[in-house]
């Protein structure tokens, strides 16, 4: 069955009801073994014993070609419209959030990484697996508008190991750094210290104690710090 289909010369086009192999019917195909009396008669010039072989081989292959070209623009499209998504490390505009074995070897908040023995660092993703894999001696970052290079000791590669789970993954020492804004409270849970507190849904975090933050990791270092009664 087909959906539709036309007669052009001696061929008949068409696209079946489902679109798998099997609707063409080739005009002088014959099994040898079976059709013994068309074998007999001389073959016309459309059918396709009395092809050239480069034809009929063309032919044979032409449904495995078709479908490894279907796979390749398939596969190209998911791409295309999918891709890879990563973040090139030169978008971490705000630089790094360092932790204390960062720190130990002369990281500092807000340092910008860009490149590893004088070698661009492209994805900050690829960071901590190129220090692993390619045992770099320096790490190029930029502070304070200034490109600085800090040594990377022999111990650091095993210090970093060490903070890797059970499962392999290596402990982030670094992370970007993001900015402060007015963040709006979605939910209070039940029972929490910001219940008790007084906050409710909807509210905006501005400051607290009139302390005012300009990236993220500060207010998450002031709230961790034990002081005074808070005031939002």
């Amino acid at each position: 069955f087909s959906l539709f289909k036309f007669k052009k010369g001696d061929t008949e086009y068409g696209i079946g009801w489902i679109p798998l192999g099997g609707y063409v019917k080739i005009s002088g195909m014959i099994d040898e073994s079976m059709d013994k009396e068309q074998m007999a008669l001389p073959p016309k010039p459309y059918e396709f014993r009395s092809k050239p072989a480069w034809q009929r081989l063309l032919i044979m292959i032409g449904g495995v070609l078709v479908n490894f070209i279907l796979a390749f623009v398939i596969y190209i499209a998911v791409l295309y419209t999918w891709g890879e998504q990563y973040l090139p490390a030169e978008n971490v505009k705000y630089g790094v959030v360092c932790d204390s074995l960062a720190k130990s070897i002369g990281m500092k908040d807000g340092d910008k990484i860009v490149a590893l023995d004088h070698k661009k660092v492209e994805r900050f993703s690829q960071i901590i697996p190129d220090i692993l894999l390619e045992r770099p001696t320096t790490m190029q970052v930029i502070r304070g508008g200034k490109t600085i290079s800090i040594n990377i000791p022999n111990s650091f590669v095993p210090e970093l190991l060490d903070r890797s789970s059970e499962k392999f993954n290596v402990a982030p020492i670094f992370l970007p750094r993001y900015p402060f804004h007015p963040y709006q409270i979605g939910k209070v849970l039940k029972d929490s210290g910001a219940e008790m507190a007084g906050l409710q849904k909807g509210d905006e975090l501005i400051n607290i104690n009139g302390k005012d933050f300009d990236y993220f990791d500060q207010f998450q270092q002031y709230m961790r710090t034990p002081r005074e009664p808070w005031e939002y």
